[in-house]
């Protein structure tokens, strides 16, 4: 899904992590147009149908649904390819099958849960979409060892993408009570495939 246009080069991550030998990259400063996203999020549809784990069906998240071919003729669809790339071994590569935007307010409950099962190689993008945030507000994604031990912490930050290896069991951790903004989380969910 490269334009042939634009040449390609994975992105250069800020911070790399390992979690129980999974990798977690972090990229800051690529996004120019930051406001103008959360701008279009201030006036999107949410439903509250996203679940964390089965066994949390009682307790939905909000989200709205990003439809893939729209998706991939966007600016910000170019930078996430780009840094999951990062993760390819020769003769692979990573497509997209699932994109959507989380929003969480004070008070909301979100829970740990991982995106692939241990081995699958899949990759979470995800996309801190602020104008601002001040690091009193909390909105970490927090993630976890094979212990249940926090091993690593991400903070929300403009334009910052996290990427990770899906089976890493982590949660997003909703604003603190000083906090009136949304926190926006904007993730796209890759799998690999052979070129």
């Amino acid at each position: 899904m490269q334009r042939a246009d634009v040449p390609f080069s994975p992105l250069v991550p800020t911070r790399e992590l390992l979690v129980d030998g999974l990798c977690l990259k972090v990229f800051d400063g690529h996004l120019e147009s930051v406001s103008a996203h959360f701008e279009a999020l201030s006036k999107a549809a949410f439903t509250r149908t996203e679940v964390a784990r089965p066994e949390t069906v009682g307790y939905k998240h909000w989200v709205t649904e990003v439809r893939l071919d729209a998706l991939v003729r966007q600016p910000i669809y170019e930078l996430s390819h780009r840094a999951a790339q990062s993760f390819a071994q020769p003769g692979e590569t990573f497509r997209p099958y699932r994109a959507y935007t989380n929003v969480a307010s004070y008070g909301d409950m979100l829970f740990t849960h991982t995106d692939c099962l241990p081995g699958m190689g899949d990759l979470t993008a995800l996309w801190y979409i602020c104008d601002e945030w001040d690091i009193e507000w909390g909105g970490e994604t927090v993630f976890y060892d094979q212990q249940g031990e926090l091993a690593a912490a991400v903070r929300p930050r403009p334009g910052r993408l996290a990427v990770f290896d899906g089976a890493i069991l982590h949660a997003g951790r909703p604003p603190n009570r000083i906090c009136y903004k949304p926190r926006y989380t904007f993730a796209i969910k890759f799998e690999r495939v052979a070129q």
